[in-house]
Order: C-alpha cells, then structure tokens, then sequence
C-alpha cells in the first residue's frame, strides 16, 4: 500500500469553489472529514464519496477522492452496489436529514438492516435547506416555515432511534461546532466493519439558525451535552451533578447526589440487544434540553460483503465456476420469429 503519511488536509481538497452559505456548519464538518482522512494510511483513490440531493450532497465535487452525485434518497442503493461489488473501497455516504429521512429513507433502513460495509454521514439541520426552508422529517412540531405557515404537527423523527430500531451495528450522534469530537466519531465508525450511521447536528444559518442553541451556547451547552462513553458512568454538568438512570421506566435524568453514584447507568456500547441504546436515544426527541452525544452502539456482526462472499465461496467449492451463458439459458427462454 502506498505511504500515505504524507497526506494532508489540503491533499483532499479539491479546486472546486465551495458553495455553501457563509457560517454554514457544513464547512466546519468538510475540514473534519478531510482532516481525518489525512490521518489514515489509506490511498486516496480507495474512497468514494456517494451523495444524493440537499446542500450536504456537494460533499463529493470538494473531496479529491472518487465519488458521486446521485438523485434524490438513494445514495445508500448506489453505495450498496459500490462497497459490494469492491470490498477494497472504503465507502462513504453524505445524506442529510430531508434526502435521508424522507425520500430516501426506504433506502437507508435497508443498507443499515443489512449491515452493508458504508460510512454514512447524516447532516442534520432539521429543515430543508437547498429549497429554502421547507420543514423536514426532524423539524420540530410547531416549526413555521413556508410549507407549515401554521406550524408543523407531523411529529419528527429521531433518526438515532431510526437507526437503533433498524438494528444498526454502528450508531452515533456528534455536532458540527466540536471538530475533536467529530473526528473521534468518524475514527470509530470507520474502524467499525459493518453499516455506521454517524448524525450531526448541522446549523443552517439562513433557515434554521441557532436550533441547536442549547448544546453549542456556552451558557448552556455544560448542563445540556451528556457525553456517553463506553465503560463509563453517564454523568454531565458542570460538575457532573446530573446522571442517567436505566430502569423498568427507560431512561431518565436524575441528580446523581439524590440517585446515589451506583445506580448511574454505564453505558455499554456493545450489548448485544440495543434495548438500552434505544433507550437513551429517547432521552431527548431533538436537541432540547440534554442530549446524548457519542456512540449509542458499536457491534460486531458480519457485514453483508462478508457473508455474500462466504456464500459465493460456498458456491464455488460446491459447483466449480459458474458459466453465464448456460445460467441465462437454464430456464424460461424462447424464440421469437
């Protein structure tokens, strides 16, 4: 493999001007991404980036990598046939919360369900962007915009318990204004092998400006951010008075002097059963008050490129190579004069 630890941030940016809206926190996630892909001993040329509709989706034209633009929803079918027809690839989808959640989410529960070996990066702004501000599937109930003048009363979807209910190996929840902490999330979801769902919470400045003010102010963000970390107690705050409890009820905030340290949750990345990790998806319905940040479930369990070549091995041994002209012919043909 080529010595890759020359790479830098700039390696991966291309000529491209990039077009999106001043303060827009995309930026923010493009220098991650470019910034961690620097850090890989990977070639360049292995990774694809495959997007489909919405501002997020100019991803690919400002990566020096290979990649797509594709239609609305359906990255994840285009990536699915990409990571499974060359395992060799490193496989990196860019949807956000419309594209993703909306149209294509048919396609996205799919690849995750099947454990498909893709990265996928959710940006989620909570409001179509690109269109200029439409509510989307994760707007809030109440939110006016020029498609719900009256307030929105559909009820928003969370995509991390999305991901969770679909039984996806790899689920995590980052924001745009915390590069480091992006970085860390990105690192874990590539190292995992399997589908990865990674959501971050994106500022659109023009249409949604400041929905996330209560993780990024800095009057706020202290009470409000719970960090979840593998093998630790889930405590937040300024001084960590406040935990997380599990029990019959699900889980739940409470003051870690009142609820006794021992019975503060340790979160367990790896449980088999998602149950928990669903759980603490639930603790908030978006980013209101305190929310989880971090990896929710980090499992291993065969990809579907790594069981489909375990059946074509299967095959091989058992029949010799396949020939595609008798396969074609071995039924339901005819001639037309």
């Amino acid at each position: 493999m080529t010595d890759t630890a020359r790479y830098t941030r700039s390696d991966f940016q291309t000529d491209q001007e990039v077009r999106w809206c001043p303060g827009c926190g995309d930026y923010t996630i493009l220098a991650a991404v470019q910034s961690f892909l620097a850090t890989l001993d990977v070639d360049r040329e292995k990774h694809v980036f495959v997007s489909g509709i919405g501002c997020s989706s100019r991803f690919p034209y400002y990566m020096n990598t290979y990649g797509l633009h594709t239609v609305h929803g359906r990255a994840p079918a285009i990536a699915t046939g990409i990571a499974t027809a060359n395992p060799e690839l490193t496989v990196w989808v860019i949807t956000g919360d419309g594209d993703g959640l909306s149209i294509g989410g048919n396609h996205l529960i799919h690849a995750l369900r099947r454990n498909v070996n893709l990265n996928i990066i959710m940006f989620n702004n909570q409001i179509y962007g690109l269109t200029k501000g439409q509510y989307s599937p994760t707007s809030e109930v109440g939110k006016r915009t020029k498609t719900s003048p009256m307030g929105s009363i559909d009820r928003p979807f969370n995509p991390v318990s999305l991901a969770l209910g679909s039984e996806a190996s790899f689920v995590a929840r980052t924001i745009d204004m915390d590069r480091n902490h992006t970085i860390e999330m990105l690192d874990a979801m590539f190292k995992h092998e399997g589908a990865g769902l990674l959501e971050i919470y994106q500022n659109c400045n023009v249409f949604n400006d400041k929905a996330f003010l209560d993780l990024t102010d800095k009057n706020s963000r202290d009470s409000n951010r719970i960090w979840i970390r593998d093998g630790e107690p889930i405590t937040f705050g300024a001084d960590n008075e406040y935990g997380v409890v599990v029990d019959g009820e699900g889980a739940r905030v409470v003051e870690v002097a009142k609820a006794g340290h021992r019975n503060i949750h340790v979160h367990d990345a790896g449980a088999p059963n998602p149950a928990i990790a669903f759980a603490l998806s639930r603790l908030s319905y978006g980013p209101y008050g305190p929310t989880p940040l971090g990896i929710f479930r980090n499992v291993d369990v065969p990809s579907y490129g790594h069981e489909m070549e375990n059946q074509i091995a299967e095959a091989q041994a058992a029949k010799g190579p396949g020939e595609m002209a008798k396969l074609i012919r071995s039924r339901g043909t005819w001639i037309v004069d």
